[in-house]
């Protein structure tokens, strides 16, 4: 196994986003909006300089990808690319979601009565990852720290393929953070976020399957993400919200309203981050009693991060409507 991937990888996402931001007046940019956390037009083609930064490293193990990843992630890719580009309906996008699940289910080798399931956890996971890319230099954190733990996990399993995949994926986004945090000169973009939240499905899965990892891992590393988006779809479908209409109200956009700003949230995300992948990677080789305890603790833990990023931004907008 050739331990040049990650390496290949992280040159050629700070090439090509060297380049683009040279000529940025010739690509897309993310017109800022009344949802926006940014104030000034960014480029939003980031994503494509780290994908085509992870192919030019996966280049290198070509014979040993698998096809059930490689051409539903293109897919995704291309379409996401022209979302950003163009625009399509959300219709369209789901439908491309569903066709790259059904497509890795099949190639996993999925039961036929775990389809429904494992479908829902892959369009989910493509979609939350997205929903999540909205301030600078988190989701590009979370994809570091995200598949930086699903390779070493693989390295400890000895799965060298997996490691060098997922590592791959780290180092380019690494690369990538560098230039979108905060003031963020460029952002992923759909064409980032949307492969990122599919390949973080796809591992999980995937390295479960390899025993690479026992199956709560995937959700205790990416839990950051996993938890604001999921609990707060769950709130607005509460309140009669329609999911697909575009909203404000993630915990950490409202904590960057109401005043921790891009980069105190970047900083304390990071942090939870890394201990979510230190303590799933030290859980993943203790006994079974332990490894619950790990999850409940966990759960606990959000539990009362919520409930306290919430009461400080109800406090916070009972003092702005006050003023007001």
């Amino acid at each position: 196994m050739s331990y040049l991937p990650p390496i290949v990888s992280a040159a050629t996402t700070l090439m090509i986003i060297l380049l683009l931001l040279r000529f940025k007046s010739h690509f897309i940019n993310d017109i800022p909006n009344e949802r926006s956390l940014h104030d000034v037009p960014t480029p939003r083609t980031g994503g494509m300089a780290f994908m085509l930064g992870i192919a030019g490293g996966w280049s290198f193990i070509a014979q040993l990808l698998p096809w059930w990843l490689l051409l539903p992630l293109l897919g995704l890719f291309t379409m996401s690319l022209i979302d950003d580009l163009r625009g399509l309906s959300a219709g369209i996008r789901l439908i491309g979601h569903f066709i790259a699940a059904l497509l890795v289910s099949y190639g996993i080798g999925v039961p036929w009565m775990w389809l429904f399931p494992a479908l829902l956890f892959f369009v989910w996971m493509t979609n939350l990852y997205n929903f999540m890319d909205g301030s600078d230099g988190l989701a590009g954190g979370m994809a570091l720290f995200g598949f930086g733990a699903y390779g070493i996990a693989a390295l400890m399993s000895g799965n060298d393929l997996i490691a060098m995949m997922t590592m791959s994926i780290a180092s380019a986004t690494m690369v990538f953070l560098v230039f979108n945090f905060h003031p963020a000169r460029i952002f992923m973009g759909d064409a980032g976020s949307i492969p990122l939240g599919f390949l973080a499905a796809c591992f999980g899965v995937w390295g479960w399957l390899q025993l690479c990892w026992p199956a709560w891992f995937p959700f205790l590393v990416f839990s950051p993400f996993v938890v604001d988006a999921t609990v707060t779809m769950l709130i607005r479908l509460r309140k009669g919200e329609r999911i697909t209409q575009p909203h404000r109200s993630h915990y950490y956009q409202r904590l960057v309203r109401n005043g921790w700003g891009h980069r105190k949230l970047a900083l304390i995300a990071y942090l939870l981050m890394f201990v979510s992948g230190i303590s799933a990677l030290w859980g993943m080789r203790q006994e079974v009693d332990t490894q619950a305890g790990i999850v409940m603790i966990s759960i606990a833990a959000y539990l009362g991060m919520l409930l306290m990023a919430d009461s400080y931004c109800k406090k916070i907008e009972g003092m702005q409507k006050n003023v007001g």
